[in-house]
């Protein structure tokens, strides 16, 4: 989902190394307040983004990388981290924190930079995630363009609430969450440059792009005086627009697929011809786009997995990988066999607001009355942007293109499970906590099949923070372990498991609350890293520990993304021997999406996700079964 541990050490090395630092001009745009209507902008009540101690976070680092080392890895660690600390740390720190004393959040414009722009990945599958819709049934083709209309509806009165300072603040404790990341992602797009690409804010857009058999048009969503159009009205532009085009045009939205310094040489390319200039200028300015998308057959047993790729990547350049502008924040996906989500690139904001805008969407969708306003005059008509015909070389690029994308496809592997024998009632009933609990499923789960460990990242919030991004709960630990090798020893009876459990669990729930305030290990040493790099000091040994570098390689990377629709979000794994896993509790159920590497003969998405449920099918029937003895021994007491 997004780049983090081995694989964002790489790409610091490469990236900034023999360079001097500095911030790039597109960070000075990052939107940071609401504005209203009046242009007053609505101010938080935010802390600023500390330099933690290293007297704080080394001994948590050692802590959490005891399961995954063998005795002699981990005294080879504990030794480097004392070196480290006694030689090239102190004078990293005191770096790191007059940075933090000189900007209100040191991380968040170095995160972007480095975790995203300067990232030569594709941002398919790679980076950008697929939020899901339920899925719906449409009568007919007017049916059809009338949902799509809606959507698009919908979330331009979500943008208005933004735009207003509407969205409720919400507070962790006593502090607010920053609020900020609703407002980066209208009108933003990425921009694709060799070496660290740009991005841009458009927040006082006009119009949105619709992408239809690779044809690209101008859809306005404000009349002449700057009221928002009438669904109707929108529903009947689709309509004509859909009408117009008969065949495929140029799949120019291919080049978007591609690993990022392929797609900035045909963006130089197709940037050459004028005419183009002012179309991409149109493409990036969008608030958002919408594909409407060519049918694409599914079956009830594989109607998820289907959804999943469908968002995250179209299917390839024979469905619809060509029919999206990848670059875009927020891309809209409607089919016409039920199938519609966002495809969101991840770079200027994590998924909060897109998690809000799907849970307002499905909302207010059934509800005629919301789309009843709006305005029925004084607007313009769709528009189409006629791109000059593609050179052989561009010709060339998107063959390429084309190929790349495909390949990368076919070694995707997606498994989505839709686990439906308890959800969150159950576990708040047992006291545990959801989130970790699931979090300790897919430990034993990976223990079981791969009879070893695996450091395990989960994204937690910085929200308290100026501009806060992301830090790491690293949710491998030895508790973790503990349960997990108890559930496969036959001679481990149930009580034993289920207090090595709650252990667990409430070890992975104390690291969440530390990480969410902003003290947990991982952003911290990056930081120290960074200060190295950055004024061309020598990298520490300490960064090449065993400790550091197992527990950097996220072979199971998760997140939670919770809405109480049939829906979910699903993303590709950050490591080639790994897997990721998004899931949503729901109260009785619980979606889970997992992905891998085809490539990779160990992993398997389809197994793993197997072996989750039968981790959660055992970890259930144990806590019943424990429950049920402790309750018989206690009436069998009373009886005394």
């Amino acid at each position: 989902m997004k780049l983090i541990g081995e694989n964002l050490s790489k790409f610091l090395i490469k990236t900034i190394a023999n360079k001097t630092y500095s911030k790039s001009c597109h960070m000075k745009n990052i939107p940071r307040t609401y504005t209203s209507k009046c242009n007053k902008p609505q101010k938080q009540n935010l802390l600023r983004y500390p330099a933690l101690k290293l007297e704080e976070t080394m001994p948590k680092f050692l802590k959490s990388v005891q399961p995954l080392l063998t005795d002699k890895e981990y005294e080879e660690t504990e030794a480097m981290a004392e070196e480290f600390i006694c030689s090239e740390a102190p004078r990293l720190q005191e770096l790191l924190e007059k940075l933090a004393h000189c900007e209100e959040n040191w991380l968040a414009h170095r995160w972007l930079k480095y975790a995203y722009l300067a990232n030569r990945m594709p941002v398919t599958i790679y980076s950008s995630p697929g939020m899901s819709f339920p899925l719906v049934k449409f009568k007919d083709l007017d049916d059809y363009f009338s949902y799509t209309s809606k959507l698009i509806m919908g979330l331009v009165k979500f943008k208005q609430q933004v735009d207003d300072g509407r969205i409720p603040v919400v507070k962790m404790g006593k502090l607010e969450l920053d609020n900020s990341q609703f407002g980066a992602v209208y009108g933003t797009c990425r921009i694709p440059l060799p070496e660290e690409d740009d991005i841009e804010y458009n927040p006082k857009s006009q119009h949105v792009v619709v992408i239809y058999k690779n044809h690209f048009y101008k859809l306005p969503v404000y009349n002449n005086h700057g009221r928002i159009l009438n669904a109707k009205i929108l529903s009947e532009q689709l309509k004509r627009i859909t009408e117009t085009e008969k065949s495929c045009g140029v799949p120019l939205g291919i080049l978007s697929t591609d690993q990022r310094d392929n797609w900035a040489q045909s963006y130089l390319e197709l940037s050459k011809c004028r005419g183009n200039c002012k179309n991409l200028k149109c493409i990036h300015s969008a608030l958002f786009t919408v594909s409407l998308d060519q049918c694409v057959d599914f079956s009830e047993n594989d109607k998820y997995n289907i959804l999943s790729h469908q968002l995250i990547h179209g299917g390839g350049s024979k469905q619809n990988s060509a029919n999206r502008w990848m670059d875009k924040t927020i891309q809209v996906i409607v089919n016409p066999n039920g199938i519609s989500g966002f495809c969101y690139e991840h770079s200027p904001a994590e998924g909060q607001p897109i998690a809000l805008m799907t849970e307002y969407l499905t909302k207010i969708l059934p509800k005629n009355s919301e789309f009843e306003d709006g305005s029925s005059e004084n607007y313009e008509c769709a528009t189409k942007l006629e791109f000059a015909k593609p050179t052989d070389s561009l010709k060339n690029k998107i063959s390429q293109a084309s190929e790349n994308v495909d390949k990368l496809i076919k070694n995707f592997h997606m498994q989505v499970t839709h686990y439906q024998c308890y959800g969150k009632e159950f576990l708040k009933q047992q006291k545990l906590s959801p989130d970790s609990f699931i979090q300790m499923a897919l430990q034993y789960a990976f223990y079981k099949l791969h009879k070893c460990s695996a450091a395990q990242y989960e994204s937690a919030h910085l929200r308290i923070f100026y501009g806060g991004r992301t830090e790491t709960i690293r949710s491998c630990s030895n508790e973790s372990l503990a349960f997990a090798r108890s559930m496969l020893n036959p001679a481990a009876n149930d009580q034993t498991r289920v207090e090595l459990l709650k252990e667990a669990v409430n070890g992975h729930r104390q690291y969440t609350n530390m990480a969410l305030q902003g003290r947990g290990v991982d952003r911290h040493l990056l930081g120290l890293r960074l200060m190295a790099l950055e004024n061309k000091l020598p990298i520490p040994k300490f960064y090449n520990s065993p400790g550091y570098v197992k527990s950097s390689h996220f072979r199971i990377s998760t997140s939670q993304v919770a809405t109480k629709n049939l829906a979910f979000m699903s993303y590709g794994p950050s490591t080639d021997d790994g897997y990721a896993c998004c899931y949503n509790p729901r109260d009785n159920d619980i979606f889970l999406a997992v992905s891998s590497w085809r490539s990779n003969e160990e992993t398997c998405s389809e197994k793993f996700a197997q072996t989750i449920e039968e981790a959660l099918s055992k970890m259930h029937d144990m806590l019943v079964k424990a429950q049920s003895e402790k309750k018989a021994k206690k009436e069998t007491k009373c009886k005394k």
